[in-house]
């Protein structure tokens, strides 16, 4: 099987899909390979290159052959960087293609290369991970094109929300499938070992209450709400710190220092809590060393992973109601609408209630589990079977 990533860049969405090809060759029963459309991108404030991802050190470390065209270029939500491809690089794409029985995309960027004339016909299954599809800008036109074209044989849609989105945008509901993200439950667990040792590596008092926001800098995840919120509770606690992790939030994004003036204003002393980590690859002790896993999105999620990883390891999620971020916390957390007070006394509700919280979390690992998702992906792949293409039109292999 071939995976074709539009690049390597810090999101949940490339985490999970790496960690679906290492499990389905874990099993030993395909191999696949990953060709990346880029070798680096730069958004967020931050140059990502292919080599320096943790997606890609996982993968290639795990046998995943894993390729690239070269490209290089800064890349927008919902927007191809280009639709239009060389010569060498639809050559290389063949080739890759050439060897595989069938095409996983992940999501429908890569579409705008998979569909150029002259390309070998593979059945294709493409893994959806938002919720707006309206926002992709042309990929949602290469979705449908392509399923008009008969190469696209499944869509997988990591949560209802994205399925619903889809449907109602056009997309034929035999095609939509729901496997619900999953995570490794061995490396996100609670850890008192990895908790103390995160909050002494930076100065945090072991009784201190954490919240952790997990994202890359984007409109969608609303920062400045995030940001906002951070100024009222660490108004109120005394201790309290936040830590900001992802692309973007670093010291080095003008942008972030712009939001993080606007929401302290002259308190510094408030602002000087909120610590800056960025891109992590400890995410695991991040997670541990957290009371609570704040998400303030405004759109856009679907099943977000950094609330179903802090959860695992022990957090408490408090999220917006976006995607399908509200089901997901149901029974474990709490939901808030879009408004700082509300956020921030959400943290705190948390935070006193997260003992009694703790059975309850406890007792979800296994809806969460990884080894779940990796088995329910492979049963697709196994009923989409092989497709033979002749004259142009797929038929089912007997």
């Amino acid at each position: 099987m071939l995976s074709v990533y539009e690049g390597f860049f810090s999101g949940g969405a490339r985490i999970v899909h790496s960690d679906v090809v290492l499990g389905l060759m874990e099993g030993g029963r395909q191999r696949h390979r990953v060709l990346s459309i880029h070798a680096e991108v730069h958004r967020e404030a931050t140059r990502q290159r292919m080599e320096d991802d943790t997606c890609y050190r996982a993968l290639t470390a795990g046998g995943v052959p894993v390729t690239s065209l070269g490209r290089s270029a800064g890349l927008v939500d919902g927007a191809v960087a280009a639709s239009v491809f060389s010569g060498p690089e639809l050559a290389e794409t063949a080739r890759a293609m050439a060897g595989a029985d069938v095409i996983l995309s992940l999501k429908e960027q890569p579409l705008a290369l998979l569909n150029q004339a002259g390309l070998p016909r593979r059945p294709v299954v493409v893994c959806l991970h938002r919720s707006d599809p309206e926002n992709q800008g042309p990929a949602l036109d290469e979705l449908k094109a392509a399923i008009a074209d008969g190469t696209v044989v499944a869509c997988v849609c990591c949560a209802e929300s994205t399925r619903a989105a889809y449907l109602a945008a056009g997309i034929p509901a035999a095609l939509l499938h729901v496997i619900p993200n999953g995570v490794d439950l061995l490396r996100f667990r609670p850890d008192a070992e990895a908790r103390h040792a995160l909050r002494a590596s930076l100065g945090i008092p072991a009784a201190a209450p954490v919240v952790v926001f997990a994202a890359r800098y984007a409109e969608m995840k609303n920062v400045p709400l995030l940001l906002r919120a951070a100024r009222l509770w660490l108004g109120r606690e005394a201790d309290g710190q936040v830590l900001m992790c992802g692309a973007g939030m670093t010291g080095e994004n003008p942008a972030l220092w712009a939001d993080i003036e606007v929401a302290f204003g002259a308190d510094r002393a408030l602002a000087e809590r909120v610590r800056l980590l960025g891109v992590r690859r400890d995410m695991q002790a991040v997670y541990a060393a957290a009371d609570v896993v704040a998400l303030t999105s405004s759109s856009g999620e679907a099943a977000p992973l950094c609330l179903i990883e802090g959860m695992m390891c022990g957090a408490v999620p408090v999220t917006t109601d976006v995607g399908d971020a509200a089901a997901l916390a149901a029974g474990h957390g709490f939901v808030t609408p879009p408004d700082p007070g509300a956020v921030a006394l959400a943290w705190s509700g948390a935070i006193a209630g997260r003992a009694d919280l703790g059975p309850a979390l406890a007792r979800s690992r296994e809806r969460f589990s990884r080894t779940r998702m990796i088995a329910a992906y492979a049963a697709l792949l196994d009923r989409v079977g092989r497709p033979v293409f002749r004259s142009g039109e797929p038929q089912q292999s007997p």
